[in-house]
C-alpha cells in the first residue's frame, strides 16, 4: 500500500488540474464556499434556504422546494459526474467538502437532493459499458434523478429491507419484487436495481441493473406511497414494486452475477462520504447549536466547568472523526484499491463516537435541546436524522462483516513478527493534492490479507517514537508522547488478542471479535488524530491549531478512557484553552471540522 500511495501522491501533485464542469468552475474548496455563499446564514430572518425554511419544511414532511431549485440551478448533480463525463467529480475528499454545506443545514436535503445519485451512479462509473456511462452522465447533467434498490442485508432495518429477483426472458429479463422504503422511489427517473439472479447467499447471487423508466412499460412500474419516518421527514422515501417487468440485456451493468462484488466495492465510496460528508458536518453544527447555549447564558463560565469540558471534549472527537474520515476520503482518492478495509472501519468509529457526542451535547443544551423555533430546532432535528444517515444497527452489521474478517490480518501481523509500513502522510494532510477518484480501482478483497501489512495502524508506533523527540517542548508534549506510547502498546497487545481468536472461519465469529473490531477503530481514529496533527502548518490561518498537542491529547485522553486503558490527568488549563479556540471558530464564524472554513 506504501509504494502505490506514494506514486498516486506524487502524479496528484505534479499533474494537471482537471478542467472545470458545467456551470461552477474551481476546485472542491471553492466550489464548498459557493455552496455556502448561495445557502446563506442558516439563522439571518427571511432566508429561504435558512433554519426557518428548512424545519417548516421538515414539520411539512416535504423537501425544501425553494432549496432543492437552488442547488439545481448551481447544478449540484455535475459534483456526481466524473469530468472525463462532462462533470465535475474529481476526488472523494473534494465531493465531501462541497457537500458539508448542505449537511451542516439539512441530512435530509444532502441525501434527497444530493449524495444518494452517487451511491446510485458508483456502480455504473466502476463497472457499466460506455454507453451506459454516457446515458447516467447524460441523465444527471440534464437534471434527472437517480436512485438506488439496494438488496437485502442479514439486520437490514427498513431502508434495506425486501428485494427484487431477475429472471431470464428472451432478449433479457423479467423482473419481480418491491422495497417500500426507498429514498426517492416516488420521483426519480431512473434507477440502479440490485436484483437477486441465483439462489442462495454466495457472492454469485446478484446483478445490478440500470433501469431508465422512459424505458419500461407503465403497467410494470408501481410506486407506492411514502413512507413515514421518525428522522429525515423530508426525505422522499417511498416504496416501488415491479411486476414483471421487463429489462433489456443491454441493462446488466457489468456481469451477471457480479452485484455482491460491485456492492462491497461502491460501498466503500458510500461510507467515506456519509461519514466525511454526513455525520461530521451534522457533528459540526450539533456542536455549535451547543456553544450557542453556553455563549448565550454563560459567557463567562464557558471555558471552565462541566460544559466547557463536554465542549472541548467533543471538539476534540470532532476532529478526530475528521482526520478518520479524511484519511479514508483520501485513500479513496490516492489508492482505493486499498480501502475495503478502512472505509469500513471509518464509517464504524465515526458513527460510534459522533453518537455519543450527540448525547453529551444533549445534556449541554437542556431544555434548547428540545425548543422547536428557528434558534435551536435544528439540533433535535440532527437527534432524528444522524441515525438515519447511519442506517443504525444495519449500518453496524455490514461494517462489521467486513473488519472481523480483517482481524485474522492482523493475526498474522502477530504470528509473523513482521513490521507492517506506515501509511504516507499524504493521506493525512486534508486538501494537499487534487486527486481523482478511479472508481473502477475499486476492490472487493482486502489488499493486505497475506501482506499482514496494515499501514494506518503502523502510525501509532511510528507516531509515539517521533512524539519522544518533542519530551522537552513542555509538558504538553510530554503529555501526548505517554499517550501515545501507550496507544502503540495497545496496538501489540490487540494483534496479540487477535492471534488468541479461532482461526477456522466454519467456527463462527466469538463475540470477542466484536469486541476487538471496537478497539480496532479506535487505534485507527487515534493513529489518524496524531497523524494529521504531525502533518499540519504550524503557520496555518486557525494559529496552527492542528499542529498545537492540545486538541489531540484530549481526543486520545478521551480515546482511552474508552479502551479501558490508565489515561494521566490532563494539564492543568488544557480544556478550557481548547474550548477557548472552540468559542473563537464560533465567533469568527468558521467551521469546527480540519478546513475551518469560513461560514455565511
Amino acid at each position: 500500500m506504501n509504494d502505490s500511495l506514494t506514486a498516486a501522491a506524487a502524479a496528484s501533485a505534479h499533474g494537471p488540474a482537471p478542467a472545470p464542469g458545467p456551470q461552477e468552475g474551481g476546485d472542491g474548496p471553492a466550489r464548498a464556499r459557493r455552496v455556502e455563499t448561495l445557502l446563506g446564514d442558516p439563522f439571518a430572518a427571511g432566508n429561504p434556504h435558512g433554519q426557518q425554511a428548512l424545519l417548516a419544511a421538515d414539520e411539512r414532511r416535504q423537501a425544501p422546494a425553494a432549496t432543492e431549485e437552488l442547488l439545481a440551478r448551481f447544478g449540484l448533480a455535475a459534483e456526481f459526474v466524473p469530468t472525463a463525463l462532462g462533470g465535475r467529480l474529481t476526488g472523494a475528499e473534494a465531493l465531501a467538502q462541497v457537500l458539508r454545506p448542505l449537511f451542516r443545514r439539512d441530512v435530509a436535503l444532502g441525501f434527497g437532493a444530493g449524495m444518494t445519485a452517487l451511491f446510485a451512479a458508483s456502480a455504473v462509473w466502476a463497472a457499466g459499458d460506455e454507453r451506459q456511462r454516457r446515458d447516467t452522465a447524460a441523465l444527471l447533467l440534464g437534471g434527472r434523478r437517480l436512485t438506488i434498490l439496494h438488496r437485502e442485508f442479514a439486520h437490514a432495518n427498513a431502508i434495506l429491507r425486501g428485494e427484487y429477483t431477475a429472471h431470464p426472458a428472451p432478449g433479457g429479463y423479467r423482473v419481480e419484487g418491491r422495497k417500500d422504503v426507498v429514498i426517492n422511489a416516488d420521483r426519480a427517473d431512473a434507477f440502479v436495481a440490485y436484483a437477486r439472479t441465483a439462489p442462495g447467499d454466495g457472492p454469485g447471487s446478484h446483478s445490478v441493473f440500470l433501469l431508465d423508466t422512459a424505458g419500461l412499460p407503465a403497467h410494470a412500474v408501481h410506486r407506492l406511497p411514502r413512507a413515514r419516518t421518525h428522522g429525515m421527514r423530508g426525505a422522499h422515501y417511498a416504496g416501488l414494486r415491479l411486476k414483471d417487468c421487463p429489462v433489456p440485456d443491454a441493462a446488466l451493468v457489468g456481469q451477471a452475477g457480479e452485484g455482491v462484488s460491485l456492492s462491497l466495492r461502491t460501498f466503500q465510496v458510500s461510507r467515506a462520504l456519509v461519514s466525511g460528508g454526513a455525520l461530521v458536518g451534522g457533528m459540526d453544527s450539533a456542536l455549535r447549536y451547543a456553544v450557542r447555549a453556553v455563549t448565550e447564558s454563560r459567557r463567562h463560565l464557558v471555558l471552565r466547568g462541566r460544559r466547557g469540558r463536554v465542549l472541548a471534549g467533543v471538539f476534540a472527537d470532532l476532529l478526530a472523526c475528521d482526520s478518520l474520515a479524511v484519511a479514508g476520503l483520501r485513500l479513496l482518492d490516492l489508492a482505493p484499491e486499498h480501502a475495503l478495509v478502512p472505509s469500513a472501519a471509518v464509517k464504524y468509529a465515526v458513527s460510534a463516537l459522533l453518537h455519543e457526542d450527540l448525547d453529551e451535547l444533549t445534556a449541554v443544551l437542556g431544555a434548547r435541546g428540545y425548543d422547536r423555533g428557528p434558534a435551536y430546532g435544528g439540533f433535535q432535528k440532527l437527534v432524528r436524522d444522524l441515525p438515519v444517515a447511519g442506517l443504525g444497527h444495519a449500518g453496524t452489521a455490514d461494517t462489521q462483516a467486513v473488519l472481523v474478517p480483517h482481524l485474522r490480518t492482523l493475526a498474522h501481523t502477530a504470528r509473523s513478527r513482521t513490521t507492517p509500513h506506515e501509511a504516507p502522510g499524504a493521506l493525512f494532510t486534508p486538501g494537499a493534492t487534487d486527486s481523482t477518484l478511479d472508481f473502477t480501482r475499486l476492490d472487493a478483497q482486502p489488499r493486505d490479507r497475506h501482506s499482514g501489512c496494515d499501514g494506518l495502524l503502523a502510525v501509532l508506533p511510528a507516531a509515539a517514537a517521533r512524539l519522544d523527540g518533542n519530551r522537552r517542548r513542555g509538558p504538553r508534549w510530554a503529555a501526548l508522547a505517554d499517550l501515545a506510547r501507550a496507544f502503540a502498546t495497545e496496538v501489540h497487545t490487540l494483534t496479540q488478542r487477535c492471534a488468541a481468536l479461532p482461526q477456522c472461519p466454519d467456527a463462527g465469529t466469538p463475540a470477542a471479535a466484536y469486541a476487538l473490531v471496537d478497539r480496532y477503530c479506535l487505534l485507527l481514529a487515534a493513529a489518524s488524530c496524531l497523524a494529521v496533527r504531525e502533518n499540519a502548518a504550524p503557520d496555518a490561518p486557525d494559529g496552527g491549531l492542528l499542529a498545537e498537542p492540545d486538541w489531540a491529547l484530549i481526543a486520545l485522553t478521551r480515546f482511552g478512557r474508552r479502551l479501558g486503558l490508565e489515561v494521566p490527568a490532563l494539564p492543568d488549563d488544557i480544556t478550557p484553552a481548547l474550548a477557548a479556540r472552540l468559542v473563537d471558530r464560533y465567533r469568527h464564524q468558521r467551521s469546527f471540522d480540519l478546513y475551518g472554513m469560513r461560514l455565511a
